[in-house]
């Protein structure tokens, strides 16, 4: 104004009008005298001036832009007295759309964000340059930051939003969120953009949130808080003011990327002006998308627009469809000459640029298919196929949708993957995902063999080990599920040949033990599976004795669960002895007790289910040999014990307690198996209860001189050394002792324990 005629300053002002103080708010129309200045001449000329009072409240904006600015769309939706047919309408409308909520089968955000941080990662130096962000430290520290630099830099950003929200610093806040809203619109280090946006949108939540429960905290009154499907008819004025003022303050952001993720993220906070509010809101920002130039950026922006729209109006889904058909009008951007430039000044390659789409592609896809009829998938295999069958887009129409509607066009999807272009996005990834739908839902019958035909030959000839043993683990599924031993038998062979060159089963244990985790939930019948010329073989590339002993705990927990009869079949016998020893040998002075209880556990299980019926010699032997075999593991021992006793028996039960010569020798065989066998045994009263039980079986059997002898004497010295130095625990062994007495009754047991207890100076 330097210079200016003050004369003419002053024919420009408004006219000052009193206000009465006490009918003022900020919000509420106020009378504003208008001045209207026509100038005659740049120069040396006179200007009229003509003044009109108005009523109405005056917005510079609404004279230029005809009133379709966002203030004056957001004023406009305000609700008009609607009559009784229209409140009936709406009401079951709401009830409605009320029963379109999002279910448990809906996969939540918060399942895919650790992924996403996990698999978007980079080495680069990251920077934060804001001159908000001068409060949190100087310039120079926001520059170079490694990668959990930055993070951590966010979170203090986050944690400062919340704290600067509860000390009632609203714009300081508002500010923290629209400069972080900034950050998204930075790909200089572009294959940390997708973890960036978890981020970013873990403080837009914040806000969001934030906003929400203060504009529903000033709708409390006598009758208290509001219900959760509440109408804006119940909430009061002061809130819908405050909601409004949200609302306009975020349209005056001058910058598109950060008005729009604000505005999103506010998105819910519509319930409190109108009905239809979000229903409005969301066509409007989905066109705003259109204004982001950058494809990564945009389709980021779309998925977030798609998670909030998720979670406040599932209901809406002709918004979140033309949210995506917007996206694929604009697909071909990411082959454009800008984006290429910008791959090569940052090194990248297309394959790897191409999966940073994904998990954007993915939710939006994932939201669209949300219970969404079988049509929907044919009109996008419509337009996959003018697209030119793109690899990334097939790949997440394949992951979003139901697995039924999937394998019921298995071969058209095949047909398309062949047509796809393999230079950006590898066909065996498209495979892997089709193997993941086929593990889900069943192909048609008469397709299921010529599938497997087809998605084999793509996965065989990978020569990356890692590529091929992730496509091969899906797709083992698919065949235990469909198909016999032979071709299970076919694929380990394969698996073993792509995996055995320079050791490359190292590298994939995880894998290899899914293998085999599904192998063994397929065959149950374990025969079959034993037969397979390549599963042993398969075994032996557990060469990492921590992961050899999870794959043959696997296998054994399957076998006890599934195996309902006894069995004495030599190739059962022979796998598990092998897998049994495999757990057992395991086993060092380091094993925790928890661990060596399972071990037990399980190889017990396995010796219940040995039975060679009527050969009780050839039962003994395998006894015999288990024995040798799980040395180490006490549990086995004592089980083993039990069993011989038990096999003692049956011979005396079907003997019909009359022994012959041959009989008998194997009855007494049976006893000195027991009393070799029980002094290995640490556990004091372990071996007193086997001393106990053997001398019931052998004076069963007529061995009188086993059971009298080996019994008594191991006996009466166990109780004699024992009672000096478990003198607490006096009371178990009086009560061997009483059974002792009861069982061999005789001058020499009742001579002998006098003298050893004489001996020991010990009085009962």
């Amino acid at each position: 104004w330097r210079g200016a005629p003050w004369a003419e300053f002053d024919s420009c002002r408004l006219e000052a009008v009193p206000v009465e103080f006490g009918d003022y708010h900020p919000l509420k129309p106020i009378t504003v005298t208008e001045s209207k200045t026509k100038k005659m001449g740049r120069k040396g000329s006179t200007s009229s001036t003509s003044s009109s009072s108005s009523s109405s409240m005056i917005d510079p904006l609404s004279s230029v832009l005809d009133g379709t600015d966002p203030l004056s769309l957001f004023a406009a939706t305000a609700d008009p007295v609607t009559t009784a047919a229209n409140t009936d309408t709406t009401r079951k409308k709401r009830d409605k759309d009320d029963s379109l909520v999002v279910g448990s089968d809906f996969e939540p955000w918060s399942s895919k964000r650790g992924e996403i941080l996990a698999r978007y990662t980079t080495t680069e130096k990251l920077s934060i340059v804001s001159a908000l962000l001068n409060d949190f430290g100087s310039q120079k520290e926001l520059l170079n930051l490694t990668q959990q630099d930055y993070m951590n830099r966010i979170e203090d950003l986050n944690q400062s939003l919340k704290d600067a929200w509860a000390s009632d610093q609203k714009v300081k806040a508002l500010k923290i969120v629209i400069q972080c809203s900034k950050l998204l619109s930075d790909t200089t280090v572009i294959q940390f953009y997708p973890s960036k946006f978890v981020l970013i949108t873990d403080i837009l939540d914040t806000f969001g949130k934030l906003v929400y429960e203060r504009i529903l905290s000033m709708c409390l009154d006598n009758r208290g808080s509001l219900p959760d499907n509440f109408t804006p008819e119940s909430v009061n004025d002061t809130a819908k003011e405050t909601c409004l003022n949200w609302f306009f303050k975020i349209a005056s952001i001058r910058e598109l990327i950060p008005r729009f993720y604000v505005e999103a993220a506010i998105l819910k906070c519509n319930k409190f002006l109108s009905k239809t509010g979000i229903s409005e809101c969301l066509p409007r920002l989905t066109a705003m998308i259109r204004g982001i130039g950058d494809p990564l950026v945009a389709v980021y922006a779309r998925a977030y627009l798609c998670r909030v729209g998720m979670e406040v109006a599932p209901h809406l889904k002709e918004s979140l469809n033309k949210n995506f058909f917007d996206f694929l009008l604009t697909f071909k951007q990411m082959h454009g000459d800008t984006v290429q430039n910008q791959l090569v000044v940052q090194c990248v390659e297309i394959p790897s640029y191409l999966t940073l789409y994904s998990p954007a592609i993915d939710w939006i896809l994932q939201c669209i298919a949300y219970r969404a009829p079988e049509v929907l998938l044919t009109e996008m295999m419509e337009r996959c196929k003018k697209l030119g069958n793109n690899a990334l887009l097939l790949n997440s129409v394949m992951s979003a949708f139901r697995a039924e509607f999937i394998a019921a066009r298995s071969m058209d999807f095949i047909g398309m993957i062949k047509e796809c272009d393999e230079s950006g996005f590898p066909k065996h990834l498209l495979f892997r995902s089709l193997g993941l739908n086929l593990a889900m839902a069943d192909p048609p019958e008469c397709d299921r063999l010529q599938i497997l035909n087809e998605a084999w030959k793509v996965i065989t000839k990978l020569k990356n080990p890692q590529d091929y043993i992730n496509c091969a683990e899906v797709w083992v599924e698919y065949t235990c599920r469909h198909f016999t031993k032979r071709e299970v038998n076919t694929v380990l062979a394969d698996v073993i040949k792509h995996m055995t060159p320079d050791r490359a089963f190292e590298d994939a244990y995880p894998q290899l033990h899914s293998i085999i985790q599904k192998i063994i939930t397929y065959f149950h019948d374990f025969s079959v599976l034993f037969s397979a010329e390549k599963f042993l073989p398969f075994l032996d590339m557990f060469q990492k004795e921590s992961v050899r002993v999870e794959v043959c705990k696997c296998i054994m927990e399957a076998f006890i669960k599934h195996q309902q009869d006894a069995t004495k079949d030599p190739v059962i016998l022979n796998a598990l002895l092998h897998v049994c020893k495999t757990m057992h040998d395991s086993v060092n002075a380091l094993t925790l007790e928890d661990e060596k209880r399972m071990l037990a556990s399980l190889i017990n299980g396995f010796i219940k289910m040995v039975s060679f019926g009527r050969d009780f010699e050839q039962q003994l032997s395998f006894y015999v040999e288990a024995r040798s075999m799980f040395c180490n593991l006490e549990p086995v021992l004592v089980q083993l014990v039990h069993s011989v006793n038990q096999l003692a028996m049956e011979t005396r039960k079907v003997m019909k307690g009359n022994h012959s010569r041959k009989t008998a020798a194997f009855v007494r065989a049976c006893v000195a198996f027991c009393f070799i066998t029980i002094p290995s045994l640490t556990s004091i009263f372990a071996r007193l209860n086997l001393y106990l039980n053997s001398g019931q079986v052998a004076l069963a059997n007529q061995c009188l001189s086993q059971g009298k002898i080996g019994v008594c004497f191991n006996c009466i010295i166990i109780l004699s050394c024992q009672k000096t130095e478990y003198y607490y625990e006096s009371h178990k062994l009086h009560y061997y002792e009483n059974i002792l007495w009861w069982l061999f009754s005789d001058f020499s047991f009742v001579y002998v324990y006098r003298r050893i207890n004489e001996a020991h100076v010990v009085t009962f």
